[in-house]
């Protein structure tokens, strides 16, 4: 049996801290669990779980083990990902749609290493808000798309990729300058330039603030507009605010041209997501994703 594979048995019995509950898992037997534990127990010269009554624990041994083991088991994946590229050719063309924000600060680095590593896959990227991406994804305009914000069409597969966060924006030394925290009420007072209806963006501020009972009408909204660039030049020249990726301003932060102002106990989460048709799988467009799964730690 394969070192990694005693890893993952050691990750099933440390989370469930259970060696019942890892063999329902893994669909293996107790015995064979206690034997792939005491393998690794004998390799590392150490116990990695103490009984407690009928209960089991982690020595610090075994929490150490535990730490390493996803990072592990990842480069074990990466290398058995590379071996079988290796074996392969890949010749065809991939339509990527994705949204704004992700076309613009997330999808560069990536599309020239999958161009670099597949020279004989033609590449088209198609940009526009997470409503229009997925309208093309529908209609067969695109083969796979890259979308940002929480709201799900059910006529779509959603697989997740990577988090982001929002942040609320004002340029250095402007009106707004000693401010450091606001309240989410006070959110309402304050003059902000969002994106247009439609975008993933405006989409994961209209659900939070709905949590605090806060609707888009509530805001003193100066503009909407249709990207985070124009929303940058926009708020480096006016004393509005707007609420923007944080992965759109890490040069301005740098450069201190920007600041973030807290909004208190509030905080805009979201995911990025890749989005295909129903049954729609394998090919080019799945080669694009398990790439971009593999690499994503480089964005």
């Amino acid at each position: 049996m394969s070192s990694d594979f005693r890893l993952k048995v050691f990750i099933c019995v440390a989370r469930n801290l259970s060696f019942t509950k890892a063999s329902q898992e893994l669909y293996i037997s107790q015995p064979a669990i206690t034997k792939h534990i005491h393998e690794l127990e004998t390799v590392y010269n150490t116990r990695l779980f103490e009984r407690l009554g009928n209960k089991i624990q982690l020595t610090d041994s075994g929490k150490l083990l535990l730490e390493h083991c996803d990072k592990i088991l990842d480069d074990y994946g990466k290398l058995e990902y590379e071996m079988n590229l290796l074996k392969n050719r890949f010749v065809g063309e991939l339509r990527v749609g994705a949204s704004t924000t992700i076309s613009q600060y997330v999808l560069p680095p990536l599309l020239a290493s999958f161009v670099d590593r597949f020279p004989d896959i033609t590449l088209n990227l198609t940009s526009g808000n997470s409503t229009t991406i997925e309208k093309e994804l529908q209609g067969h305009s695109i083969d796979i798309a890259i979308v940002e914000g929480n709201i799900k069409q059910p006529a779509l597969k959603y697989t997740y990729f990577m988090d982001d966060e929002l942040v609320l924006i004002t340029r250095v030394g402007g009106k707004w300058k000693n401010l450091e925290e606001i309240s989410v009420d006070k959110l309402k007072d304050i003059p902000l330039v969002l994106r247009e209806i439609g975008s993933g963006t405006l989409d994961v501020i209209v659900n939070v603030l709905s949590n605090y009972n806060i609707r888009l009408s509530d805001l003193n909204i100066v503009m909407h507009l249709g990207s985070t660039e124009s929303i940058k030049l926009y708020i480096e020249n006016s004393d509005c605010m707007s609420i923007v990726s944080v992965r759109s301003i890490r040069r301005e932060l740098n450069q201190e041209r920007f600041r973030i102002v807290d909004i208190r106990d509030c905080v805009f989460n979201r995911n990025f997501n890749f989005v295909r048709l129903h049954g729609d799988d394998g090919g080019i467009p799945s080669l694009f994703m398990d790439y971009a799964m593999h690499y994503k730690q480089k964005l």
